[in-house]
């Protein structure tokens, strides 16, 4: 079967009422469409989360399901997360070093 046909296939299935909140494991149960084949459609927007709420593909990082990106919420929210820390941390270091340049040129100053 090529590849039009198996979308034609699910799009049919998920369009039914009842199967609107079906899993990817269902879909792939129910249609024989492998689960890659299901996370490209939805990668692609041919097949939408928001009509579908179970449908997603896997996060590049943790391989929870997600609808948009590359990357799941939690894994966005840790690198937001572990960027503001790296960025705290040189501004720290910033603050250290003018503050070690100013005691430096102060006590510089005064043996002159």
């Amino acid at each position: 079967m090529n590849e039009e046909k198996m979308y034609e296939e699910v799009y049919r299935f998920l369009r039914k009422r009842e199967n609107r909140a079906a899993n990817i494991e269902r879909i792939v149960e129910a249609t024989g469409v492998t689960e890659d084949l299901l996370h490209r459609w939805v990668r692609k927007g041919r097949l939408q989360p928001a009509l579908f709420p179970n449908l997603g593909y896997p996060c590049d990082k943790c391989g929870a399901l997600t609808a948009s990106g590359k990357l799941c919420v939690k894994c966005t929210d840790e690198i937001k997360k572990d960027l503001n820390t790296i960025e705290a941390a040189q501004e720290l270091r910033d603050a250290m070093n003018e503050q070690d340049q100013r005691t430096y040129h102060a006590q510089r100053d005064r043996k002159q």
